[in-house]
C-alpha cells in the first residue's frame, strides 16, 4: 500500500511520506517504517493513516486506469451502487472489523448514505428545498440570509445548524500561475489584487456575513501580524538576497501586517495604476501595454462553478478600468480538472486549509518539489528557497513556540509576495437539514463528526408524514 501510493497515487503522497525510507512487513499484524529524519513529530502519526489497499485485488489491475467498479476497502461501509455523474451509495458493513473499538462505540449509525451530484448550486439548493436531499452545508451568504423563506422551513420540517470553527479559517483566494511571465513580477500581482473590492461584495452580495482574509493561518496563533519578532527575522535573514529579488521591496523586513491598502476603490486603483507603470506598462488607447515587448496585459479566470461569477465579475471590471483585458471562462468539472493539473490556466481559485498543527502537507502547498508535480496543491508553482526553508523548519519543530515561529514567516513571505488575492471567510459552519437526524452536542471543536450523528426513527416517521400531507 505505501509504495504504490508514493509512486502511482496522487503527489499528495510523495510530499506527504517524503522522510520514510522503507516499509517492512515483520509479521502478519506489524508494519516497520524507517524514516531518513526522526525531525517530524508528526510522522508517526501520519503513517498511522496510511489506507490498506488489498494486493490481491489490485496486483491484476492498473491503479491509475479509470474505472466505475466499486474497489473494496477496510473501512466500516462498501460502495453498494455507482450512477456515474449522478450519485454514489455507501452501504453499512456488519462485518466491519473495527465496529467494536472503543473510538468507534456510537459511530457509523446509519445504515446507508447517499450523495447526490448536482452540476449547479443552485439546481442542488432546489432538491434540498423538495426533500429530495436531507443535508447541506451552506456557504452561499445570501441563501443562509434570505433564502430560507420556504414552508418546509416555516413549517419546522427543516432547520438551519450554525457550529463554530475554532480551526484557522480557510485561505480561499484567486490564485496567480507563475509559470506565466506575466506574473512573475509581484508589483504586477499587487496591483491586480487592489482591484478585489470586498467591502463592495460584502456590502451588495454577501449580505456583511464575510471577514476580510488576511493571513493563510487566519484567526490562530501562527498567523503573522505586526512586525517581524527577532526569531522570525532569524529565520528570513539567510535569504535576504533571494527574498529581496523575488519581492521587489524591503518590506518583509520592515513593514507590519496587516498590509496597509486603501479602502477606497478609486484610490486603490490609482495605487494599482502606480504599481503597473513601475512594472513597465502603460496606458495605450485604453488598452494596458507593456513598454518593451508591446504585450497587452491579459488573463483569464477559469472556473467550474457559475455561481462565483458574481465575484469575478466585479474585480474584472475593476482590473478593465486600468488597461487589463479580462476574460472568465466556466467549464465543465472535467475540462477544469485537466487544466488544473496542467497549470494551463492565469487565475483559479483554490483552497488552503489549516489545522492547527501544521506539518508535512505544506510541502504539497508550497515547495519547489510540488510545483514540479501536476495534480500537486501547489496552485501557484511557487518555487523559493526561503519557502522551502520554512517548511522544513515547521516540520521540525520542537516545540510550540517554534512552530508558530515558523508559520508566522512562512506567512509573512506568503502574504509580501502577493501570489495570491484572498478572498473572505465566516469562522463558523452553516448547515441545513430536514429534521430528522439525532446528534450529541455540543459539536466538537476542531471538525464535525457526521459519523455520529443518527436517524431518529420517530421523527423520521413524523417528517415523512407531514411531508406527504403537504
Amino acid at each position: 500500500s505505501f509504495n504504490l501510493l508514493r509512486e502511482e497515487g496522487n503527489p499528495f503522497y510523495a510530499s506527504y511520506y517524503a522522510d520514510v525510507d522503507n516499509a517492512i512487513a515483520l509479521n502478519e499484524h506489524q508494519v516497520r517504517f524507517e524514516f531518513s529524519s526522526t525531525e517530524s513529530r508528526e510522522l508517526p502519526l501520519i503513517i498511522t493513516q496510511l489506507p490498506i489497499l488489498p494486493r490481491h485485488y489490485w496486483e491484476p489491475r492498473g491503479f491509475a486506469a479509470p474505472t466505475l467498479t466499486a474497489h473494496p476497502g477496510s473501512g466500516p461501509y462498501r460502495i453498494s451502487d455507482v450512477d456515474p455523474g449522478r450519485r454514489i451509495v455507501y452501504q453499512r458493513d456488519d462485518d466491519y472489523w473495527g465496529k467494536d473499538l472503543p473510538v468507534n462505540v456510537g459511530r457509523y449509525n446509519i445504515d446507508r448514505v447517499v450523495y447526490d451530484y448536482y452540476r449547479d448550486r443552485d439546481i442542488a439548493w432546489e432538491a434540498f428545498k423538495a426533500g429530495l436531499t436531507d443535508f447541506r452545508t451552506d456557504a452561499r451568504a445570501a441563501t443562509w440570509a434570505i433564502g430560507y423563506d420556504f414552508p418546509a422551513y416555516r413549517e419546522g420540517l427543516v432547520k438551519r445548524i450554525t457550529v463554530p470553527d475554532v480551526n484557522p479559517s480557510l485561505m480561499q483566494a484567486f490564485v496567480f500561475n507563475l509559470r506565466k511571465e506575466k506574473f512573475q513580477d509581484p508589483r504586477v500581482r499587487e496591483a491586480l489584487s487592489l482591484a478585489f473590492d470586498f467591502p463592495w461584495l460584502n456590502t451588495n452580495i454577501f449580505y456583511n456575513a464575510y471577514q476580510r482574509t488576511e493571513s493563510y493561518f487566519q484567526n490562530s496563533e501562527m498567523q503573522a501580524d505586526g512586525l517581524p519578532s527577532e526569531e522570525e527575522l532569524a529565520l528570513l535573514e539567510p535569504y535576504r538576497e533571494e527574498l529581496l529579488a523575488s519581492h521587489r521591496s524591503e518590506r518583509i523586513f520592515t513593514d507590519a501586517l496587516p498590509i496597509d491598502q486603501p479602502t477606497d476603490l478609486r484610490e486603490r486603483l490609482r495605487r494599482a495604476l502606480e504599481l503597473l507603470h513601475e512594472a513597465g506598462y502603460q496606458v495605450e488607447d485604453g488598452v494596458l501595454v507593456h513598454t518593451e515587448t508591446d504585450k497587452p496585459l491579459q488573463l483569464e479566470v477559469l472556473l467550474y462553478d457559475a455561481s462565483l461569477e458574481r465575484v469575478v465579475q466585479p474585480m474584472l471590471r475593476n482590473m478593465a478600468r486600468l488597461g487589463v483585458q479580462t476574460t472568465m471562462r466556466i467549464v465543465d468539472i472535467n475540462q477544469y480538472l485537466n487544466r488544473q493539473r496542467s497549470y494551463d490556466y492565469d487565475i483559479v481559485i483554490s483552497h488552503f486549509p489549516q489545522s492547527n498543527n501544521p506539518g508535512n502537507e505544506q510541502r504539497d502547498f508550497w515547495s519547489s518539489e510540488a510545483a514540479k508535480a501536476p495534480q500537486s496543491r501547489n496552485r501557484m508553482a511557487l518555487a523559493h528557497p526561503a519557502v522551502d526553508a520554512l517548511i522544513e523548519d515547521i516540520i521540525s519543530a520542537e516545540s510550540r513556540e517554534k512552530l508558530d515561529t515558523a508559520t508566522r514567516a512562512l506567512d509573512r513571505v506568503l502574504r509580501w509576495g502577493f501570489y495570491t488575492i484572498p478572498h473572505y471567510h465566516s469562522g463558523e459552519t452553516r448547515i441545513a437539514v430536514w429534521d430528522k437526524f439525532g446528534y450529541q452536542e455540543p459539536f466538537p471543536k476542531y471538525a464535525m463528526d457526521l459519523d455520529a450523528w443518527w436517524v431518529d426513527t420517530d421523527r423520521e416517521a413524523e417528517l415523512q408524514r407531514r411531508h406527504r400531507r403537504r
